[in-house]
């Protein structure tokens, strides 16, 4: 049984880290080249589905014309909290 939750808890960090670059490159995903758009599209065709879920969200104003979305947080959350109990 420790395999299992080992495998789990590895495949929900590499979700975090893949949820951290998917939101940092989304801006730039036109640019990305090679391997890099093959990790990218890999992650995004994960998160896109999962974060339209979460498209009702709002996003949080932080500053005047600048807010944060929501959805990613939200996901982030989730997987945190699946990463303490698994």
């Amino acid at each position: 049984m420790s395999l299992f939750y080992f495998l789990i808890h590895l495949a929900i960090n590499i979700l975090i880290v893949g949820l951290f670059l998917y939101s940092k490159l989304l801006p730039y995903q036109d640019r990305l080249t090679g391997q890099y758009r093959q990790t990218f599209n890999f992650f995004s065709s994960i998160f896109k589905p999962v974060l339209s879920l979460f498209s009702g969200i709002k996003p949080f104003q932080v500053g005047t014309g600048l807010a944060v979305d929501m959805t990613q947080i939200l996901l982030l959350i989730i997987l945190l909290v699946l990463n303490y109990f698994y």
